[in-house]
């Protein structure tokens, strides 16, 4: 019996309900405090890792919560010595829109692990190879775990010989693992045990699944996902779980272990966990920060390619303008903007472009009439190469008779760092602080403003913007 209970196939689970699970159903909104008192259960729940920071948190922190999020990747770090610390990066974008400088990328990344980062998974929104080396060759230098994500996305070019292709570039390129980051939610079963099988046959790297439940197929494509020889899956405990989050963990975790597979996670202390998280997530959805609709099963993902977070998003900025009958009728642009952008995967900062041009299309009532500055930018080619070249007369319409860029962007942005350093001077005690200001320059400044001014008891106000989908 012994024997046989040795020879189980492993799967390890990362958690998500500090970053991912939170981030997509409440907008990024949980403090520090709501933390700390179950880390230590977390860490000793036995998951792999525990995703805590990166994508949206590090703005989410300065902007709305008044924490500093260098000093709640420290705090936690003291108290987990288990698991592993995960964290999100946007590639050459760090944690935000546009492209950085690569001394500040190497700067970030080094910092990020200096303070207790473990695993750093780094993905491009187009998946050009060219805008993760930086990142990478940074992590690998300051001796983190680097994970090279795939943005995965359905198109006719997006085959599973294009996602095993990357996963070959991502292992020459240094990556330590790789991970199929199905952003949307439109990974469906068959594919993920046909792209699986051909990435664990063409690379010997472990391999991680995301995906997340808002077409209701999530947990189909995990199962299948492991039968294919996955080594970990993401998942979030279950009051934070579903919808545009990832299926439940104790879920997850329980189907597995009864069909043979070794989890490695204590079932009571996932109870334990769930208990803890159940009335933080009734408070923000008493406090109304938890719309309800963020739990619904959207099968329309599946037919538009378009991110849960996408969609409300879009009804959110409809309904505002008292324009929701026309919800419809812009979801049906999106993925025709979508191909004739070159078909981007649906992600931050490619799924607000997206969309937004779908919605200024339908509301001019002129295709491209009004093009927002970032989609031009993107079509000169300052954030990549897009997956298909855009056609003449698209890309007529959005930039006239401009070259396009074909470097790789960040050859054309000289070092930033000492800019930045200089600009915040008056403020930044550390080298955290610039890379904060750097980051997000007029949200730090009333940060970092703010925690001066506090000193001499002097209120400063914050501004509120929409969030990111990861």
């Amino acid at each position: 019996m012994m024997e046989l209970m040795n020879m189980k196939k492993k799967i390890r689970f990362m958690e998500t309900v500090l970053r991912d699970g939170q981030q997509s159903l409440i907008a990024t909104r949980m403090p520090l405090s709501d933390m700390l008192p179950i880390i230590k259960t977390m860490d000793e729940a036995g998951y792999h890792s525990i995703e805590m920071w990166g994508g949206a948190t590090f703005d989410s922190c300065i902007r709305y919560l008044n924490e500093d999020p260098w000093e709640r990747l420290r705090t936690i770090r003291k108290e987990v010595k288990n698991a592993k610390l995960q964290m999100l990066l946007r590639g050459q974008n760090l944690l935000g829109y546009k492209h950085y400088s690569d001394d500040v990328v190497s700067a970030f990344v080094e910092k990020s692990i200096e303070n207790g980062i473990d695993i750093v998974r780094i993905f491009d929104a187009l998946n050009d190879t060219r805008n993760l080396t930086t990142a990478i060759e940074a992590v690998k230098n300051a001796g983190g775990h680097c994970q090279a994500a795939i943005s995965y996305t359905t198109s006719a070019f997006h085959t599973i010989d294009y996602f095993v292709g990357l996963a070959k570039e991502y292992t020459q390129i240094g990556a330590d693992s790789i991970c199929v980051k199905d952003m949307a939610g439109v990974l469906t079963p068959d594919a993920a045990y046909e792209l699986v099988s051909r990435i664990k046959a063409a690379v010997d790297l472990p391999l991680e699944v995301h995906t997340h439940a808002t077409s209701g197929i999530s947990e189909m494509t995990y199962l299948k996902a492991v039968e294919a020889g996955a080594d970990i899956i993401d998942t979030a405990i279950s009051p934070f779980a579903g919808g545009t989050s990832q299926p439940a963990t104790e879920a997850m975790a329980i189907a597995l272990e009864g069909l043979g597979y070794d989890t490695g996670l204590d079932l009571t202390q996932l109870a334990e966990i769930a208990d803890y998280f159940a009335p933080i997530r009734d408070r923000f959805r008493e406090e109304g920060i938890l719309n309800p609709k963020v739990k619904d099963v959207e099968p329309k993902t599946l037919i538009y390619q378009v991110p849960g977070g996408m969609l409300s998003n879009l009804l959110s900025q409809l309904t505002e303008q008292g324009l929701q009958a026309r919800y419809d009728e812009v979801l049906a642009e999106v993925p025709k903007v979508r191909a004739d952008l070159g078909y981007p995967p649906l992600v931050t900062p490619l799924s607000q472009m997206v969309g937004t041009q779908a919605l200024m299309n339908v509301l001019a009532g002129e295709r491209y009439k009004m093009v927002p500055n970032e989609v031009k930018d993107y079509v000169r080619g300052l954030y990549g190469k897009s997956p298909v070249p855009i056609a003449a007369d698209i890309k007529e319409k959005i930039i006239g008779k401009e070259a396009l860029v074909t470097v790789r962007p960040a050859d054309l942005i000289p070092p930033q760092l000492p800019i930045f350093e200089a600009e915040i001077s008056k403020y930044a005690k550390t080298p955290e602080d610039v890379l904060l200001y750097a980051a997000f320059p007029q949200q730090a400044m009333d940060f970092l403003g703010k925690r001066e001014d506090r000193f001499y008891g002097i209120p400063v106000q914050i501004v509120d913007v929409s969030i990111a989908i990861d």
